[in-house]
């Protein structure tokens, strides 16, 4: 199917040029997160995940190396979950405590049980990538890279890129791309329902 991107914009998704809307949501930490706790951040990156897209787990070892890299020139990163559990189990709360831990997050990982901080911003995919300016201005949004769930297929660093054009002061080269995953898993919904007002990029 035909990628429906014009321009700076995908529909349903953030335009780029909006502001990250505010959330407050727990994490596998035990402690409450909210959108203003990482004002001191040059930039920061809201990550729409999961626990069992093999999407996601293929991406691990490089969403990981990712912010090991940008941590220390002080980007913030924020994984949230908000795909729905009853037919998900796995995606529930105790399970993401579980997998935080099996893989020693050093970012806030947060629960979206209501998923209207992933309305707000537009998610579609699970990993899907927004990444914002210290103005909380909204520079980039899709994929880590094009090959998310196979690394030896890889060949782009879309995320990367754009963090480095923002960190140099420079205009992001690439601001849209096409997510690749899984479809966030919605409440009351089919698998891979995807709301009307989005492209259909399954």
């Amino acid at each position: 199917m035909a990628l429906c991107v014009t321009e700076n914009t995908m529909p349903f998704t953030l335009d780029i040029g909006a502001q990250a809307p505010a959330f407050e949501l727990p994490g596998t930490d035990g402690k409450i997160h909210r959108l203003s706790d990482f004002a001191a951040a040059p930039l920061l990156i809201v990550c729409f995940t999961c626990n069992h897209c093999p999407h996601v787990l293929g991406n691990e070892s490089r969403e990981k190396t990712f912010v090991e890299q940008y941590a220390p020139r002080g980007i913030a990163y924020v994984a949230i979950n908000s795909n729905e559990t009853k037919d998900h189990p796995n995606d529930d709360f105790e399970h993401m405590k579980l997998r935080a831990a099996r893989l020693n997050f050093t970012w806030p990982y947060l629960r979206d049980e209501t998923q209207a901080v992933a309305k707000a911003y537009g998610a579609i995919k699970t990993p899907h990538f927004f990444l914002f300016d210290r103005d909380r201005t909204l520079r980039y949004v899709g994929r880590m890279n094009n090959s998310p769930r196979d690394a030896t297929l890889s060949t782009t660093h879309e995320l990367a890129d754009a963090t480095d054009d923002l960190l140099a002061g420079r205009p992001v080269r690439v601001p849209v791309t096409q997510p690749v995953g899984c479809t966030l898993k919605w409440w009351g919904k089919d698998s891979h329902f995807i709301p009307h007002e989005a492209c259909d990029l399954v």
